[in-house]
Protein backbone atom coordinates (compact mmCIF):
# COMPACT_ATOMS: atom_id res chain seq x y z
CA UNK A 1 0.00 0.00 0.00
CA UNK A 2 1.14 3.34 -0.50
CA UNK A 3 1.77 5.34 2.51
CA UNK A 4 0.54 8.60 3.42
CA UNK A 5 2.30 11.45 4.43
CA UNK A 6 2.44 13.33 7.45
CA UNK A 7 2.84 17.10 8.55
CA UNK A 8 2.87 19.02 11.86
CA UNK A 9 0.19 21.36 12.16
CA UNK A 10 0.09 22.36 15.96
CA UNK A 11 2.35 22.99 18.79
CA UNK A 12 2.56 23.38 22.47
CA UNK A 13 5.13 23.32 25.18
CA UNK A 14 4.94 24.15 28.79
CA UNK A 15 9.16 23.94 29.76
CA UNK A 16 11.26 25.23 32.51
CA UNK A 17 12.47 28.43 29.85
CA UNK A 18 9.05 29.14 28.80
CA UNK A 19 5.31 28.12 29.52
CA UNK A 20 4.30 28.58 25.52
CA UNK A 21 5.66 27.56 22.30
CA UNK A 22 6.80 31.51 21.68
CA UNK A 23 8.38 31.79 25.12
CA UNK A 24 9.91 28.36 24.81
CA UNK A 25 11.75 29.47 21.93
CA UNK A 26 12.80 32.95 22.69
CA UNK A 27 14.53 30.97 25.77
CA UNK A 28 16.34 28.54 23.27
CA UNK A 29 17.34 30.96 20.88
CA UNK A 30 18.92 33.06 23.78
CA UNK A 31 20.32 30.05 25.46
CA UNK A 32 18.41 30.45 28.69
CA UNK A 33 19.07 28.52 31.34
CA UNK A 34 16.28 26.51 33.33
CA UNK A 35 18.16 25.53 36.06
CA UNK A 36 17.68 27.05 39.48
CA UNK A 37 17.21 25.95 43.40
CA UNK A 38 14.49 23.52 44.21
CA UNK A 39 11.40 24.96 45.20
CA UNK A 40 8.81 21.78 45.14
CA UNK A 41 10.29 20.47 48.05
CA UNK A 42 13.32 21.11 50.85
CA UNK A 43 16.39 19.60 49.13
CA UNK A 44 18.79 20.74 51.98
CA UNK A 45 19.71 17.65 52.68
CA UNK A 46 19.72 15.77 48.83
CA UNK A 47 23.03 15.46 47.16
CA UNK A 48 21.38 17.70 44.37
CA UNK A 49 19.50 20.69 45.44
CA UNK A 50 18.37 22.20 41.91
CA UNK A 51 16.37 21.29 39.15
CA UNK A 52 14.75 22.75 35.70
CA UNK A 53 11.23 23.59 37.27
CA UNK A 54 8.35 24.86 35.09
CA UNK A 55 8.28 28.56 36.02
CA UNK A 56 5.16 30.43 37.80
CA UNK A 57 3.03 27.50 36.90
CA UNK A 58 -0.74 27.84 38.60
CA UNK A 59 -3.44 25.49 38.02
CA UNK A 60 -5.76 27.33 39.03
CA UNK A 61 -5.41 29.34 35.77
CA UNK A 62 -6.16 26.51 34.16
CA UNK A 63 -8.47 24.22 35.72
CA UNK A 64 -11.02 24.69 38.35
CA UNK A 65 -9.91 23.43 41.82
CA UNK A 66 -11.95 20.55 41.67
CA UNK A 67 -10.72 19.66 38.49
CA UNK A 68 -6.80 19.63 39.52
CA UNK A 69 -7.17 17.82 42.61
CA UNK A 70 -8.51 14.66 40.54
CA UNK A 71 -4.95 14.84 38.32
CA UNK A 72 -1.11 14.59 38.99
CA UNK A 73 0.68 17.30 37.72
CA UNK A 74 2.35 15.31 34.76
CA UNK A 75 -1.10 15.01 33.62
CA UNK A 76 -2.15 18.71 34.66
CA UNK A 77 1.18 19.51 32.21
CA UNK A 78 -0.29 17.30 28.97
CA UNK A 79 -3.54 18.74 29.43
CA UNK A 80 -2.13 22.72 29.37
CA UNK A 81 -0.26 21.73 26.05
CA UNK A 82 -2.89 19.89 24.49
CA UNK A 83 -4.77 22.80 24.36
CA UNK A 84 -1.97 25.30 23.18
CA UNK A 85 -1.64 22.51 20.46
CA UNK A 86 -5.39 21.99 19.66
CA UNK A 87 -5.83 25.74 19.43
CA UNK A 88 -2.99 26.73 16.99
CA UNK A 89 -3.90 24.16 14.65
CA UNK A 90 -7.31 24.78 14.56
CA UNK A 91 -8.56 22.04 15.01
CA UNK A 92 -12.19 23.16 15.65
CA UNK A 93 -15.33 20.95 14.90
CA UNK A 94 -17.02 20.37 11.75
CA UNK A 95 -13.03 20.07 10.05
CA UNK A 96 -12.38 16.30 11.45
CA UNK A 97 -14.72 13.35 12.07
CA UNK A 98 -13.93 12.61 15.92
CA UNK A 99 -13.42 9.35 15.69
CA UNK A 100 -10.56 9.88 13.35
CA UNK A 101 -8.55 11.62 15.54
CA UNK A 102 -6.82 9.97 18.15
CA UNK A 103 -4.22 10.60 21.22
CA UNK A 104 -0.97 8.89 21.75
CA UNK A 105 1.21 10.22 24.68
CA UNK A 106 4.30 9.28 26.30
CA UNK A 107 6.15 9.40 29.91
CA UNK A 108 8.47 7.83 31.38
CA UNK A 109 7.04 7.53 35.12
CA UNK A 110 3.65 9.59 34.75
CA UNK A 111 2.33 10.40 38.78
CA UNK A 112 5.43 10.00 41.02
CA UNK A 113 4.37 13.10 43.49
CA UNK A 114 1.01 11.07 43.95
CA UNK A 115 2.77 7.88 44.28
CA UNK A 116 5.04 9.51 46.55
CA UNK A 117 2.23 11.06 48.33
CA UNK A 118 -0.20 8.49 49.02
CA UNK A 119 2.59 5.95 50.16
CA UNK A 120 3.86 8.39 52.95
CA UNK A 121 -0.23 9.28 53.77
CA UNK A 122 -0.25 5.46 54.91
CA UNK A 123 3.54 4.93 56.07
CA UNK A 124 2.55 7.72 58.27
CA UNK A 125 -0.76 6.67 59.50
CA UNK A 126 -2.06 3.87 62.19
CA UNK A 127 -2.31 1.20 59.20
CA UNK A 128 -5.63 1.84 58.49
CA UNK A 129 -5.71 1.94 54.50
CA UNK A 130 -7.51 5.31 53.51
CA UNK A 131 -6.09 6.41 50.23
CA UNK A 132 -7.57 9.30 48.15
CA UNK A 133 -10.22 7.85 45.28
CA UNK A 134 -8.13 9.30 42.63
CA UNK A 135 -5.17 7.56 43.90
CA UNK A 136 -4.71 5.28 40.94
CA UNK A 137 -5.90 7.50 37.88
CA UNK A 138 -3.91 10.04 39.02
CA UNK A 139 -0.98 7.95 39.17
CA UNK A 140 -1.07 5.50 35.86
CA UNK A 141 1.20 6.68 33.18
CA UNK A 142 -1.68 6.11 30.09
CA UNK A 143 -4.31 9.02 32.11
CA UNK A 144 -2.96 11.81 30.20
CA UNK A 145 -3.70 10.28 26.78
CA UNK A 146 -7.48 9.76 28.38
CA UNK A 147 -8.02 13.10 29.62
CA UNK A 148 -7.17 14.31 26.71
CA UNK A 149 -9.31 12.38 24.19
CA UNK A 150 -12.64 12.99 27.27
CA UNK A 151 -12.21 16.77 26.90
CA UNK A 152 -11.84 16.90 23.04
CA UNK A 153 -14.43 14.05 22.20
CA UNK A 154 -11.29 12.25 20.20
CA UNK A 155 -12.01 8.54 19.83
CA UNK A 156 -9.66 7.68 17.78
CA UNK A 157 -6.21 5.56 18.78
CA UNK A 158 -5.91 6.23 22.44
CA UNK A 159 -2.93 4.93 24.80
CA UNK A 160 0.94 5.69 25.91
CA UNK A 161 4.28 4.84 25.24
CA UNK A 162 6.76 3.75 28.01
CA UNK A 163 10.24 3.86 27.19
CA UNK A 164 12.01 5.49 30.03
CA UNK A 165 13.56 8.97 28.34
CA UNK A 166 12.90 7.87 25.24
CA UNK A 167 8.89 7.75 25.27
CA UNK A 168 7.52 10.85 23.71
CA UNK A 169 9.60 9.88 20.75
CA UNK A 170 7.83 6.60 21.07
CA UNK A 171 4.65 8.06 21.08
CA UNK A 172 5.32 10.25 17.60
CA UNK A 173 6.82 7.42 16.00
CA UNK A 174 3.62 5.48 16.81
CA UNK A 175 1.19 8.45 15.58
CA UNK A 176 3.44 8.76 12.58
CA UNK A 177 2.94 5.35 11.55
CA UNK A 178 -0.92 5.00 12.80
CA UNK A 179 -1.52 8.23 9.69
CA UNK A 180 0.71 6.97 7.16
CA UNK A 181 -1.13 3.75 7.28
CA UNK A 182 -4.29 4.82 7.17
CA UNK A 183 -5.67 4.46 10.58
CA UNK A 184 -6.02 7.86 11.78
CA UNK A 185 -6.54 11.71 10.19
CA UNK A 186 -5.31 13.68 13.37
CA UNK A 187 -3.54 12.48 16.51
CA UNK A 188 -2.16 14.69 19.26
CA UNK A 189 0.98 12.98 20.19
CA UNK A 190 3.72 14.46 22.89
CA UNK A 191 4.87 13.66 26.26
CA UNK A 192 4.85 15.01 30.21
CA UNK A 193 6.89 14.51 33.11
CA UNK A 194 7.26 15.85 36.35
CA UNK A 195 9.50 13.86 38.64
CA UNK A 196 11.07 16.70 40.46
CA UNK A 197 9.83 15.44 43.91
CA UNK A 198 11.84 13.86 46.88
CA UNK A 199 11.86 10.46 45.42
CA UNK A 200 12.59 11.57 42.11
CA UNK A 201 16.09 13.36 43.03
CA UNK A 202 16.74 10.95 45.46
CA UNK A 203 16.18 7.97 43.11
CA UNK A 204 18.13 10.03 40.43
CA UNK A 205 20.89 10.68 43.02
CA UNK A 206 21.05 7.15 43.98
CA UNK A 207 22.03 5.94 41.04
CA UNK A 208 24.86 8.87 40.25
CA UNK A 209 23.07 10.23 37.59
CA UNK A 210 22.71 13.84 38.98
CA UNK A 211 24.58 17.02 38.68
CA UNK A 212 25.62 18.09 41.97
CA UNK A 213 26.81 21.12 41.13
CA UNK A 214 24.62 22.71 44.01
CA UNK A 215 27.06 26.38 43.68
CA UNK A 216 26.14 27.20 40.16
CA UNK A 217 22.68 25.33 39.29
CA UNK A 218 21.94 27.57 35.94
CA UNK A 219 25.78 26.36 34.71
CA UNK A 220 25.71 22.91 36.04
CA UNK A 221 23.69 21.21 32.14
CA UNK A 222 27.32 21.35 30.59
CA UNK A 223 26.98 18.57 27.42
CA UNK A 224 30.20 17.80 25.62
CA UNK A 225 31.99 20.01 28.42
CA UNK A 226 35.26 18.79 29.86
CA UNK A 227 33.87 18.93 33.22
CA UNK A 228 30.03 18.14 32.96
CA UNK A 229 28.87 15.86 35.59
CA UNK A 230 25.74 14.48 34.98
CA UNK A 231 22.39 15.48 34.12
CA UNK A 232 19.53 18.40 35.10
CA UNK A 233 16.26 16.83 36.08
CA UNK A 234 13.11 18.65 34.67
CA UNK A 235 9.28 18.72 34.43
CA UNK A 236 7.75 19.87 31.77
CA UNK A 237 5.24 18.72 28.52
CA UNK A 238 4.62 19.22 24.99
CA UNK A 239 2.80 18.99 22.06
CA UNK A 240 2.56 18.42 18.33
CA UNK A 241 -0.63 17.81 16.46
CA UNK A 242 0.26 15.34 14.06
CA UNK A 243 -1.86 15.25 10.69
CA UNK A 244 -2.19 13.57 7.29
CA UNK A 245 -1.24 15.70 4.30
CA UNK A 246 -4.13 15.69 2.55
CA UNK A 247 -6.61 16.32 5.45
CA UNK A 248 -4.63 19.11 6.49
CA UNK A 249 -4.47 20.71 3.10
CA UNK A 250 -8.42 20.08 2.77
CA UNK A 251 -8.99 22.00 6.33
CA UNK A 252 -6.45 25.16 4.90
CA UNK A 253 -4.36 24.21 8.13
CA UNK A 254 -0.61 25.74 8.47
CA UNK A 255 1.66 23.24 8.71
CA UNK A 256 5.06 23.51 10.65
CA UNK A 257 6.97 20.74 8.94
CA UNK A 258 6.86 17.64 7.91
CA UNK A 259 7.53 14.42 9.62
CA UNK A 260 9.58 11.93 7.25
CA UNK A 261 11.11 8.81 9.32
CA UNK A 262 10.98 7.45 12.45
CA UNK A 263 13.54 5.14 13.97
CA UNK A 264 14.30 2.31 16.81
CA UNK A 265 16.43 0.10 18.25
CA UNK A 266 17.85 -1.41 21.64
CA UNK A 267 21.50 -1.36 22.84
CA UNK A 268 21.01 -4.82 24.41
CA UNK A 269 23.81 -4.24 26.93
CA UNK A 270 23.03 -2.39 30.41
CA UNK A 271 19.95 -1.27 32.01
CA UNK A 272 21.21 2.31 32.66
CA UNK A 273 24.95 2.89 30.68
CA UNK A 274 24.72 3.41 26.65
CA UNK A 275 26.95 1.00 24.72
CA UNK A 276 30.27 2.31 24.86
CA UNK A 277 30.92 2.41 21.18
CA UNK A 278 27.02 3.82 20.53
CA UNK A 279 25.78 0.83 18.84
CA UNK A 280 22.15 1.85 19.81
CA UNK A 281 22.58 5.49 18.42
CA UNK A 282 24.04 3.98 15.54
CA UNK A 283 21.44 1.82 14.72
CA UNK A 284 18.76 4.06 15.08
CA UNK A 285 19.57 6.93 12.89
CA UNK A 286 20.87 4.30 10.49
CA UNK A 287 16.91 3.17 10.64
CA UNK A 288 15.16 6.28 10.71
CA UNK A 289 17.51 7.49 7.78
CA UNK A 290 16.52 4.42 5.51
CA UNK A 291 12.75 4.76 6.78
CA UNK A 292 12.33 8.53 5.41
CA UNK A 293 14.65 6.98 2.23
CA UNK A 294 17.01 10.09 2.81
CA UNK A 295 21.20 10.45 2.69
CA UNK A 296 23.18 11.18 6.01
CA UNK A 297 24.03 14.04 3.67
CA UNK A 298 20.56 15.64 3.54
CA UNK A 299 20.87 16.10 7.13
CA UNK A 300 21.44 19.58 8.51
CA UNK A 301 20.86 19.84 12.46
CA UNK A 302 20.75 17.10 14.92
CA UNK A 303 19.33 17.78 18.39
CA UNK A 304 21.04 15.48 19.88
CA UNK A 305 20.12 13.09 23.16
CA UNK A 306 23.06 15.05 24.73
CA UNK A 307 22.76 14.83 28.62
CA UNK A 308 25.65 16.11 29.91
CA UNK A 309 26.65 12.77 31.45
CA UNK A 310 30.38 11.26 31.34
CA UNK A 311 29.63 8.20 28.78
CA UNK A 312 26.32 9.11 27.18
CA UNK A 313 27.63 12.01 25.70
CA UNK A 314 30.62 10.32 24.44
CA UNK A 315 29.29 7.18 22.66
CA UNK A 316 26.52 9.32 21.11
CA UNK A 317 29.09 11.68 18.84
CA UNK A 318 31.01 8.03 17.93
CA UNK A 319 27.75 6.71 16.73
CA UNK A 320 27.60 10.34 14.45
CA UNK A 321 30.45 10.12 13.51
CA UNK A 322 30.08 6.95 12.20
CA UNK A 323 26.67 7.29 10.47
CA UNK A 324 27.44 10.58 9.35
CA UNK A 325 31.18 10.20 7.91
CA UNK A 326 32.65 13.47 7.09
CA UNK A 327 29.32 15.00 6.59
CA UNK A 328 29.24 15.13 10.72
CA UNK A 329 31.59 18.38 10.07
CA UNK A 330 29.37 20.00 8.27
CA UNK A 331 26.09 19.36 10.25
CA UNK A 332 24.78 21.65 13.33
CA UNK A 333 24.77 19.62 16.78
CA UNK A 334 23.17 21.22 20.02
CA UNK A 335 21.47 19.73 22.72
CA UNK A 336 18.64 21.46 24.42
CA UNK A 337 19.05 19.98 27.30
CA UNK A 338 21.82 22.21 28.63
CA UNK A 339 18.88 24.66 28.55
CA UNK A 340 15.70 22.87 29.87
CA UNK A 341 17.60 20.14 32.08
CA UNK A 342 16.62 16.80 30.89
CA UNK A 343 12.49 16.02 30.97
CA UNK A 344 12.75 12.45 30.95
CA UNK A 345 9.75 11.11 29.27
CA UNK A 346 8.83 14.08 28.23
CA UNK A 347 12.15 15.26 26.41
CA UNK A 348 11.25 14.05 22.90
CA UNK A 349 8.42 15.91 22.58
CA UNK A 350 10.06 19.45 23.67
CA UNK A 351 13.04 18.68 21.62
CA UNK A 352 11.14 17.54 18.48
CA UNK A 353 9.11 20.69 18.99
CA UNK A 354 12.64 22.62 18.72
CA UNK A 355 14.03 20.71 16.09
CA UNK A 356 10.83 21.56 14.10
CA UNK A 357 11.26 25.42 15.14
CA UNK A 358 14.69 25.25 13.88
CA UNK A 359 13.93 25.06 10.47
CA UNK A 360 10.55 27.57 11.08
CA UNK A 361 13.40 30.15 12.20
CA UNK A 362 16.28 28.73 10.00
CA UNK A 363 18.12 28.77 13.37
CA UNK A 364 20.15 26.11 15.56
CA UNK A 365 19.31 26.84 19.36
CA UNK A 366 22.76 26.54 21.10
CA UNK A 367 24.66 24.15 23.37
CA UNK A 368 25.17 26.41 26.49
CA UNK A 369 27.80 26.21 29.15
CA UNK A 370 30.44 25.30 27.46
CA UNK A 371 33.60 26.20 29.23
CA UNK A 372 36.82 23.56 28.59
CA UNK A 373 37.40 21.61 25.34
CA UNK A 374 36.80 17.76 26.13
CA UNK A 375 39.61 16.04 24.17
CA UNK A 376 37.03 13.17 23.37
CA UNK A 377 35.69 14.89 20.96
CA UNK A 378 36.99 16.02 17.69
CA UNK A 379 37.66 19.79 17.63
CA UNK A 380 36.02 20.10 14.06
CA UNK A 381 32.72 18.80 14.74
CA UNK A 382 30.15 22.37 15.28
CA UNK A 383 28.26 22.15 18.41
CA UNK A 384 26.57 25.08 18.24
CA UNK A 385 28.40 26.12 21.94
CA UNK A 386 27.14 28.91 23.67
CA UNK A 387 25.45 30.64 20.74
CA UNK A 388 22.19 29.89 18.50
CA UNK A 389 23.80 30.23 14.52
CA UNK A 390 21.79 31.21 11.79
CA UNK A 391 21.49 28.63 8.61
CA UNK A 392 19.30 26.77 6.33
CA UNK A 393 17.53 24.09 7.86
CA UNK A 394 15.90 21.68 5.55
CA UNK A 395 16.34 18.56 7.53
CA UNK A 396 16.55 18.00 11.45
CA UNK A 397 16.60 14.90 13.45
CA UNK A 398 16.00 14.37 16.88
CA UNK A 399 17.63 11.62 18.61
CA UNK A 400 16.36 10.85 22.51
CA UNK A 401 17.83 7.58 24.15
CA UNK A 402 16.19 5.92 27.67
CA UNK A 403 17.43 3.16 30.89
CA UNK A 404 16.73 -0.37 29.48
CA UNK A 405 18.97 0.85 26.15
CA UNK A 406 15.77 2.32 23.80
CA UNK A 407 16.81 4.65 21.10
CA UNK A 408 14.54 6.76 19.19
CA UNK A 409 14.97 9.14 16.24
CA UNK A 410 12.79 11.57 14.19
CA UNK A 411 13.04 13.04 11.39
CA UNK A 412 11.41 16.36 10.26
CA UNK A 413 11.31 18.05 6.73
CA UNK A 414 10.81 22.02 5.45
CA UNK A 415 7.54 21.24 3.52
CA UNK A 416 8.39 20.92 0.07
CA UNK A 417 5.14 21.63 -1.63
Amino acid sequence: MELKRVVVTGLGALTPIGNTVAEYWNGLSNGVSGAAPTTRFDAGKFKTQFACEVKGYVPENYFDRKEARKMDLFSQFAMVVADEAVKDANLVEGTYSPDRVGVIWGSGIGGLRTFQEECVNFAHGDGTPRFNPFFIPKMIVDISAGHISIKYGFRGPNFSTVSACASATNALIDSFNYIRLGMADVIVSGGSEAAVTEAGIGGFNALKALSERNDSPETASRPFDKDRDGFVLGEGAGALILEEYEHAKKRGAKIYAEIIGGGMSADAYHITAPHPEGLGALNVMQNVLRDANIKPEEVDYINVHGTSTPLGDVSEVKAIQTVFGEHAYKLNISSTKSMTGHLLGAAGAIEAIASILAIQHQEVPPTINHFTDDESFDPGLNFTFNKSQKREVKVALSNTFGFGGHNTSVLFRQLND
